[in-house]
């Protein structure tokens, strides 16, 4: 006696039955899942590109501020008005008084 498959006729055993459904479903899941250049890799690498290149443009930005700043400096009168507004130097002629609010943004060295 021989024993009949009752599935045989269906149309998705028709599919699932063959060889090449059962590759192709195969090569889909090793590269989504266990391939080193896995789908989910790539979208990991692809944030990070992307912040990266965010990353590029803020410092590009930056040295451009910082190229602006460099041309002012080459002026004697920005130089002087650079050190007197930073770094506190004075004349010897001149008295400074920093004045302190609360909430202000200068902090004290402790």
């Amino acid at each position: 006696m021989k024993f009949k498959n009752p599935y045989k006729d269906k149309k998705w055993f028709k599919y699932l039955g063959n060889k090449y459904v059962w590759v192709l479903l195969f090569f889909i899941v090793w590269m989504l899942f266990l391939d080193n250049y896995s789908y989910f890799d790539h979208r990991f690498l692809d944030e990070q590109i992307h912040e990266l290149e965010d990353n590029k443009k803020y410092y590009q930005d930056e040295i451009k501020k910082d190229q602006e700043q460099i041309k002012q400096l080459k002026n004697p009168e920005q130089i002087e008005k650079y050190a007197r507004e930073k770094y506190f130097m004075k004349k010897d002629s001149e008295d400074i008084y920093i004045i302190q609010f609360e909430g202000d943004t200068i902090q004290e060295k402790e």
